[in-house]
């Protein structure tokens, strides 16, 4: 494989636009160029989770997953290819139905943090809910395949429950919301 960046520095960007892998140039505020950058935050983020001690399953399930989130990148830089695969998503629904399935039911919301591996997780959920909406508002304006929303969708389901394990395992319990009585 040659080299993909030769040069980091191309002043290329300096005017407003930035380069899809077609070479085609998009204005940075273009609802894809956002999207890419949501989807880029979101590895980072897995990248923040993967730093903490983690079950096997879990650590294996996210370096997958990191994997996975550069592909869907490369099918957002990529208008008219497809990367994200039926069965990337089926394979994170499992991973997500048997971390379920050792906990309890949730009977309260819950709030994020507790421990830092807890707050990246819940931090990777709301991301990669953003990063849901953005390829939402870029599918409204350009059609795009299913599989990218189906997927960030699971993945942020996936990050909430990583979050409920590994509180209960750093722990033994979750930050659960208390309400705030009504005053009168």
């Amino acid at each position: 494989m040659g080299h993909r960046l030769s040069k980091i520095v191309t002043r290329t960007g300096d005017t407003g636009t930035t380069g899809l892998a077609t070479g085609d140039r998009l204005s940075k505020a273009h609802l894809r160029v956002h999207a890419m950058g949501d989807v880029d935050e979101l590895n980072c983020v897995i990248g923040l989770v993967l730093i903490h001690p983690l079950p096997t399953p879990m650590r294996e399930q996210l370096q997958r997953t990191q994997q996975e989130l550069f592909s869907l990148g490369g099918e957002l830089a990529m208008p008219g290819h497809t990367l994200v695969t039926d069965e990337q998503v089926a394979m994170l629904e499992a991973s997500l139905q048997a971390l379920n399935e050792a906990l309890p039911p949730l009977k309260e919301f819950i709030m994020p943090g507790g421990t830092p591996a807890c707050a990246h997780a819940h931090l990777g959920r709301a991301v990669a809910r953003r990063a849901e909406r953005a390829l939402w508002d870029l599918h409204a304006a350009e059609p795009l395949a299913p599989n990218p929303m189906r997927y960030l969708n699971r993945l942020s389901d996936y990050l909430f429950v990583c979050a409920r394990a590994l509180a209960r395992q750093e722990h033994g319990e979750e930050v659960e919301w208390r309400r705030t009585p009504r005053s009168t």
